[in-house]
């Protein structure tokens, strides 16, 4: 990549450098990202509910492309380029349940697997193929309750970004889990910013010190293992806001799959946080969190304390990734180091993200 002919990764920790700053605010280097990295990745796009019945859909977008995910007359799942093949205006809007995809442009209808059933006024049009027209298709796969689809046909399937992360939380019931809230943030940083900040617990005690009090720091570890990345710290024990209990429910456990989801369970509830990259030097981070119904009056308070947390934290968050995100700016920073103790999830991250860029 031009600028960057002096820097390899270094997969030995001690040793490495960190990406380059530029990485963090490049305009080529953002599009390179969007056909390498977030078109070559599976995405979270919605749950499994949206797209149960025969005709329920959902619009979404994976990195410059407009898809459209719907269960067809079949029952098969699909995920639908959502440009009409006429002059390229929106087949479906938004979500719900529809027989047909009518062009909101010129009224061209498409079958729900994609097949171009109508094309108004256009007789007289010589060497059109229209039994031979359909809307492109993309691999959408499920898991958890939860869809993700790949544009990239070459790409490995779902269950080896996840790898570990289906057995560990095979017991977890996450498909009988309902949504009880959904918050949008945007941040004035780049989006490798926040995974950066994301996959190290090193800023804990400075930047959450709330967050600090409930968690044992000391016993915090990250674990990469391929494509994704595991954070696991013990609950102190009578804490204000999770109150650590035993077993499972004396733990937060958090994942990160590459390159932008992020899956944290507390004791009694799952949150999602996708991180979707709108421009070199901005973000957005979309939280849901999900229980299992019905919470009792103990359980629901707990969920409510967990909520206030999750609010202070990302706030804080915030603060310092835009701070980060104007130091990563400077004409006197290029790179930094990693701490061996603290950031091999940080050194993990770009070790993938250079093999998908480089």
């Amino acid at each position: 990549m031009e600028g960057d002919e002096d820097f390899a990764f270094d997969g030995d920790l001690a040793g490495a450098r960190t990406i380059p700053a530029r990485w963090y605010h490049d305009a080529a280097l953002f599009e390179r990202e969007q056909a390498r990295v977030f078109a070559r990745t599976w995405q979270l796009v919605g749950r499994t509910a949206s797209a149960s019945a025969a005709g329920d859909y959902l619009t979404c977008r994976v990195g410059r492309e407009p898809l459209l995910v719907v269960r067809d007359e079949g029952g098969t799942l699909r995920a639908l380029s959502n440009v009409c093949r006429h002059r390229a205006g929106p087949v479906a809007q938004g979500a719900g349940n529809r027989r047909s995809f009518q062009c909101g442009y010129h009224g061209w209808t498409y079958g729900l697997d994609g097949r171009l059933l109508a094309t108004p006024e256009f007789e007289g049009v010589r060497g059109f193929d229209k039994a031979g027209t359909r809307l492109p298709e993309a691999r959408v796969e499920e898991w958890g309750g939860f869809l993700f689809v790949n544009l990239d046909p070459e790409a490995p399937p779902l269950r080896d970004f996840l790898g570990a992360i289906t057995r560990e939380t095979g017991s977890l019931a996450l498909e009988r889990m309902t949504l009880r809230r959904q918050v949008d943030y945007e941040l004035a940083c780049n989006w490798k910013v926040y995974v950066d900040n994301y996959l190290e617990g090193y800023h804990i005690p400075i930047v959450h010190p709330t967050l600090y009090r409930e968690l044992d720091y000391q016993a915090y570890r990250v674990e990469p293992a391929g494509l994704h990345s595991r954070q696991h710290s013990p609950l102190r024990p009578g804490g204000a806001v999770f109150g650590g209990g035993d077993g499972d429910e004396s733990r937060a456990l958090y994942y990160w799959v590459f390159p932008n989801l992020m899956l944290n369970f507390y004791p009694g509830s799952l949150q999602t946080n996708l991180v979707v990259s709108l421009g070199p030097e901005r973000t957005l981070t979309r939280f849901e969190w999900y229980v299992t119904e019905p919470l009792d009056g103990g359980r629901e308070s707990a969920f409510e304390r967990s909520l206030a947390l999750s609010e202070q934290v990302q706030r804080e968050d915030i603060a310092i990734c835009e701070a980060v995100q104007a130091g990563l700016r400077s004409a006197t920073y290029r790179h930094g180091r990693y701490s061996v103790r603290r950031e091999n999830g940080v050194h993990h991250f770009h070790g993938l993200l250079s093999r998908f860029l480089l």
